[in-house]
């Protein structure tokens, strides 16, 4: 199958740019260009995005070759991270540019970003002169959705495109999301048009369900799958591991990794914390080009996390130490490998992290995962078996979040008046409140008209609620109230750094670090070195240290829990391992060289591991076998541990709930504390 009867011009720069149209594309573009809710998962890098864009620019030219385009917002693309946003817009720039060569006419279409980093002079050039295709976060959208002069810019769209629609589904965020997409729909003349990405979702029809809500119109699902050709590998020290890493052995992992670093053109490290990412950022730049190795993660400013995307896009950067701030499908350039210091915790991560290596459509995404633990050496093979049996995580789609109800009911009514039972109609065709009663509905707006009462009388009134007529209207102060508390993303209270002289903002840190710090001390972000100056209500005054050893911030609050699929792969693996040990310690090393492709030295180090624990508790621990072990330590203090395969957001509120009972049962103050595989 080809290219679809686009324009001739649309045709033309596709088939210079491209070999062909892929799988995704093929099934997707019949179906947006018929006017049908899309829903597209395929693997990383098999052009997705161009799937979802390409319809929607075609339909702009079309429009533009018979008369100039009105200024009005057509087309809007949501992605859940800023950095994916300002990519999607330089990547609209390149097609619409390569079009325009090839008409006789200017064609005028406009595409702009708008997020929480965009200029103010830009936000007023937006609303003065629409852009076509507008790219913009979930918490912006909301922002544009409450405002007079965004409500009016968004009421001519007839196409949203959500990326990376997983990334939403399983919280707030999405659950905000489409309440803000339901408000859109009712601003618009016509319910827009939708379109989810996605590169790993599981199970589909719940994707459906909540991309759409509740409304019975249909649904083109684009399924090509996950799987695609991978190389994938564990990478360990020469020292064996041990429940805490040493120095020495993180040296060999640091060797390691810059090893790797100039064996390839360019590669993208992930990290799961922010700490370790400036860590390994430094220690790199230790033993590479301090030019060619940075950091990239969310405390850092938006110019510094600009600069990188570009710099490794270019060629300029041979390494990239990353967070969550660049898993999604952000075009970073040809990647020729990814390292993942840490399990990332869940399969689709992983995947999502690989596949920013070997972004093309024929490319092969090259993956090394590098264990810090005996306990993380289990789990990354048991990663790697569940990716080699095409396994994927489940995604629980977030339910009915009172307070992100409250937020857009008092959003909305502030932009206009609206009767009581159609505006419960209209949140709950949002899927994350389908099964939201009338009443509970009633008990909010009563809550937000009625506030709370203290000694200093009545706060919170936010609506005026006429139950004679059943009507709500915004109170004064209602929209301002909605557009500075809005999103579901928790506030971190991070102060601001600001290097002088220039006042420049470069970035935030934690206030419990900022807290701890003092005049003098010298810390890093972003691979560079800053002294602190003077510490302020909200700011960190600093100049640059000249590269003088600091002390690497830290951030509360952000390592991930391992998800219940790989869990069980865990739990999987254990009870295998024991059954390979019956046949000896050398035959479950063979068998797992065979099944997992592991080295002989991991598989060594695991089968000496977890022998070692079969030995000392009777049998390894799995989702069916839950061992309690008592011990004491050196100054007699005794410790219960239960071994739970579970991971840690069951074992937490486990721990939480059996500290209590234990508490109350004798009486006795205890401590507890809850892992991955133990409490």
């Amino acid at each position: 199958m080809g290219i679809p009867d686009f324009h001739p011009a649309v045709t033309d720069w596709f088939r210079s740019r491209f070999d062909g149209p892929t799988p995704v594309q093929q099934r997707a573009w019949p179906a947006i260009r018929s006017g049908r809710h899309a829903l597209l998962a395929a693997p990383t890098g098999s052009g997705k995005t161009l799937a979802a864009f390409l319809a929607s620019i075609d339909a702009l030219v079309r429009e533009a070759e018979g008369g100039p385009l009105p200024d009005e917002v057509r087309v809007l693309y949501v992605s859940p991270l800023k950095a994916l946003s300002n990519d999607i817009r330089k990547n609209l720039e390149e097609p619409l540019a390569g079009i325009q060569e090839r008409v006789l006419r200017p064609l005028g279409i406009r595409a702009a970003v708008r997020t929480g980093d965009t200029p103010t002079a830009e936000r007023a050039r937006m609303r003065r002169q629409p852009p076509h295709i507008l790219v913009t976060t979930p918490e912006s959208l909301y922002i544009l959705l409450t405002s007079a002069s965004g409500r009016q810019m968004l009421a001519t769209v007839r196409t949203v495109i959500v990326d990376e629609l997983h990334a939403l589904a399983d919280n707030k965020r999405g659950a905000h999301l489409m309440l803000s997409l339901e408000r859109l729909g009712a601003l618009c003349a016509e319910p827009p048009l939708r379109v989810g990405i996605s590169a790993t979702q599981k199970p589909i029809g719940r994707m459906v369900e909540f991309l759409l809500g509740d409304r019975a119109e249909r649904c083109e699902v684009v399924d090509t799958g996950f799987v695609r050709e991978r190389d994938l590998a564990v990478e360990l020290p020469a020292s064996a591991l041990s429940p805490v890493m040493a120095g020495e052995v993180w040296s060999e992992i640091y060797d390691r990794l810059a090893e790797l670093v100039r064996g390839h053109r360019s590669t993208l490290i992930f990290v799961n914390t922010r700490r370790l990412a400036e860590r390994v950022a430094r220690h790199l730049a230790e033993r590479l080009d301090p030019q060619q190795v940075t950091a990239h993660h969310g405390s850092l400013a938006r110019e510094h996390r600009l600069d990188a995307e570009q710099r490794l896009k270019a060629g300029q950067l041979k390494a990239l130490v990353a967070t969550a701030s660049l898993e999604l499908g952000i075009d970073i350039g040809d990647v020729d490998l990814c390292c993942q210091i840490g399990s990332p915790r869940e399969i689709a991560t992983f995947l999502q992290r690989v596949g920013r290596s070997g972004h093309g459509v024929a490319a092969v995404p090259r993956g090394r995962l590098f264990p810090l633990s005996r306990d993380d050496l289990v789990e990354c093979a048991a990663l790697l078996d569940a990716v080699r049996r095409e396994e994927l995580d489940a995604i629980r789609p977030q339910g009915a979040a009172l307070d992100v109800l409250a937020q857009q009911i008092v959003a909305e009514v502030a932009a206009r008046e609206w009767p009581v039972d159609d505006l419960y109609a209209l949140m709950r065709r949002a899927a994350p409140y389908r099964e939201l009663t009338g009443e509970r509905f009633e008990q909010v707006v009563r809550m937000l008209a009625d506030g709370f009462t203290t000694r200093r009388g009545r706060h919170s009134l936010h609506v005026h609620y006429d139950a004679v007529n059943g009507l709500l209207r915004g109170r004064a102060g209602a929209r301002l109230t909605a557009i500075t508390n809005g999103g579901a993303i928790p506030d971190q209270f991070d102060y601001d750094v600001v290097l002088l002289p220039e006042e420049l903002a470069i970035g935030t840190l934690n206030e419990d670090f900022a807290f701890e710090s003092l005049p003098g001390d010298i810390f890093q972000l972003g691979n560079t070195s800053y002294r602190i100056i003077k510490v302020e209500t909200g700011r960190v005054l600093v100049e640059d240290a000249r590269g003088q050893p600091p002390n690497i911030p830290f951030w509360f609050g952000e390592a991930p829990g391992r998800s219940d699929e790989l869990s069980l792969a865990v739990s999987r693996l254990r009870d295998a391992v024991a059954g390979w040990l019956e046949e000896g310690a050398a035959h479950a090393v063979q068998r797992l060289e065979q099944a997992l492709g592991l080295s002989a030295a991991a598989g060594a180090q695991l089968v000496e591991y977890l022998g070692a624990a079969r030995v000392a508790l009777g049998e390894l621990p799995t989702r069916e076998a839950i061992i309690l072990e008592r011990f004491f330590d050196e100054v007699g203090d005794s410790h219960l541990v239960i071994h739970s395969a579970y991971g840690s957001r069951i074992n937490r509120a486990w721990g939480l709930a059996l500290r209590k009972r234990f508490c109350r049962k004798f009486n006795y103050e205890l401590q507890a504390a809850a892992l991955e595989d133990s409490i």
